[in-house]
């Protein structure tokens, strides 16, 4: 496992290691607000050495941004005092943290206020919510901004910006909710435009060495089929963009890392993005787990119980140099001390997933 325990430099963050733990919605902020069970949470797996541990989606000051009760928000003093304790305690217990950064588009239930993306369609193409103004647009570019600034501030290690999964960065990265015919919607490039003016707005307000993390998907939610590029040129007219703005590592979502993502090359996506962009990347996808996230609806990706399987793969495609780091999710929860294991060769003390270890913040 040593490929596993070398660090890795992006910016002026120095990861230990090169395991990273997964963002995962766990909705146990009540009122946007993450107490000391959240700060504990985490603290947990930094002390059982976790390279890198990326936050929950964290909602950004936009009142059509959330879509689920519990989840913490990015602003506010009192969610960003709850977020320095968490801060303190994870570097206390000698990791490092990332926030992300989240609006959840279309994907947002309820009425009030109204789902908002590029063009008032849902994932499955019907008619939600609304078609955002430019002042929508450049409203909510300077709430990633703003939030990115408070990450800074309480010290933070970096930030991720969310634009994976059919969440709002996403809508306009996808064809199938992008319909617009100004300058966010057409051809690919374009399509990332305003993830790229996100990228652009947190990089004039950070330091230049502050690393900044975008995390894509080619699924959304229930829409497991979906792709924003079918062709690596495809991907590289959206990465070029994004890359070009100031992305200083892509996290590339899959539910099964070890697929290949277009025909003739074993590369999976995040191995081709790194090829593509020349930035690093963060693998993920049902490491060290015998059954791939999301078999069924969207709600069985934490749903169903779940095996162990080997990572020798996930180890040879990173001694390949195809992604630069791993992100462990359902396993990490199941395990907090999963990473030390993993680092000392000692897997076959791990458990299985349960998804009873929802209940709490273990």
């Amino acid at each position: 496992m040593a490929s596993l325990d070398e660090p890795f430099i992006v910016g002026d963050l120095m990861v230990p290691n090169r395991i990273v733990m997964a963002p995962m919605t766990r909705m146990k902020s009540p009122g946007g607000v993450p107490g000391q069970d959240v700060a504990e949470y985490y603290a947990r797996r930094a002390a059982n050495q976790v390279g890198l541990i990326i936050t929950e989606g964290t909602y950004v000051n936009r009142a059509a941004a959330g879509a689920y009760d519990g989840v913490p928000h990015f602003y506010g003093e009192r969610s960003l005092a709850g977020w320095a304790h968490v801060v303190r305690r994870v570097h206390e217990a000698g990791g490092k943290i990332i926030p992300q950064l989240w609006h959840t588009g279309v994907a947002r239930t309820g009425t009030e206020p109204p789902a908002e993306g590029p063009s008032g369609l849902g994932l499955d193409g019907t008619p939600t919510g609304r078609a955002m103004t430019q002042q929508d647009i450049d409203d909510t570019v300077a709430a990633f901004a703003e939030a990115a600034v408070a990450a800074e501030q309480l010290g933070f290690d970096g930030i991720e910006l969310h634009g994976a999964h059919g969440y709002l960065i996403d809508d306009f990265l996808w064809s199938g909710t992008n319909r617009r015919t100004d300058r966010y919607g057409g051809a690919p490039a374009s399509r990332a435009r305003f993830g790229a003016e996100i990228v652009q707005a947190v990089r004039a307000v950070v330091g230049p060495g502050f690393p900044v993390f975008f995390r894509l998907s080619q699924w959304k939610v229930n829409r497991y089929e979906a792709r924003i590029a079918e062709t690596p040129d495809e991907l590289a007219q959206m990465l070029t963009p994004l890359a070009d703005a100031g992305v200083d590592a892509f996290h590339a979502s899959t539910r099964r890392y070890w697929l290949p993502e277009f025909d003739g090359s074993e590369l999976n996506l995040a191995g081709w993005v790194r090829k593509l962009s020349g930035r690093a990347t963060v693998t993920v996808g049902s490491v060290g787990l015998d059954q791939q996230y999301g078999v069924g609806d969207f709600a069985q990706g934490f749903t169903q119980r779940a095996g162990l399987t080997g990572i020798d793969e996930l180890v040879a495609r990173l001694e390949r140099n195809e992604f630069d780091l791993v992100a462990v999710g359902r396993t990490l929860l199941a395990n907090p001390d999963w990473a030390a294991k993993a680092l000392r060769g000692d897997l076959a003390q791990t458990v299985p997933y349960d998804p009873a270890v929802l209940k709490t913040l273990a």
